[in-house]
C-alpha cells in the first residue's frame, strides 16, 4: 500500500506564527523573477527553494510558496528589478508595528530587503507538489 504524500500548510495570524514561517523559510533560495506583486488584488507573493528541516529523513530542499494578504504597498531595498535571473538568499522575515499598521521586513543577504505594509497579519506559507 503506497503512502500518501501531504503537503504542508501553514497560516500565520499573529507575530507569533509569523515568527515560525521565518524559521521554516530563513536560508531560503529566492529567483528574483519569482517574486510578485499583484497590487489591485493586495496580494504579494513569493516562491521559495528551502530546507525540509520538519522531515524525519534526511533534510532536501522543497519548493514552497508564501502568500502575504492585504498588502497595501510594497517597497525593495538593494534589489535590481532589471535582473530576474538572480538568486537571492532569503535570511528572514521581521514583524514591526508602526501605529495601526504592520511593517514586515524580508530581509536578504547582501543587504536587500523588501517592506510589505499591510493593517492585519494574514501570511500563508504551503509547499509544492514535487
Amino acid at each position: 500500500m503506497k503512502r500518501k504524500k501531504f503537503l504542508k500548510k501553514i497560516i500565520a495570524n499573529s507575530p507569533e506564527d509569523l515568527t515560525l514561517i521565518s524559521a521554516l523559510c530563513s536560508k531560503s533560495n529566492v529567483k528574483q523573477s519569482n517574486i510578485k506583486y499583484l497590487k489591485n488584488n493586495k496580494i504579494f507573493l513569493i516562491t521559495l527553494e528551502r530546507h525540509d528541516n520538519e522531515s524525519m529523513n534526511s533534510p532536501k530542499k522543497i519548493i514552497s510558496i508564501v502568500k502575504f494578504e492585504y498588502i497595501e504597498n510594497s517597497k525593495s531595498k538593494n534589489i535590481n528589478q532589471n535582473q530576474s535571473d538572480k538568486i537571492l538568499n532569503l535570511l528572514g522575515i521581521k514583524l514591526f508595528k508602526i501605529n495601526n499598521n504592520y511593517q514586515i521586513l524580508l530581509l536578504f543577504s547582501n543587504n536587500a530587503a523588501i517592506t510589505l505594509s499591510t493593517e492585519t497579519i494574514d501570511v500563508t506559507l504551503e509547499d509544492l507538489e514535487e
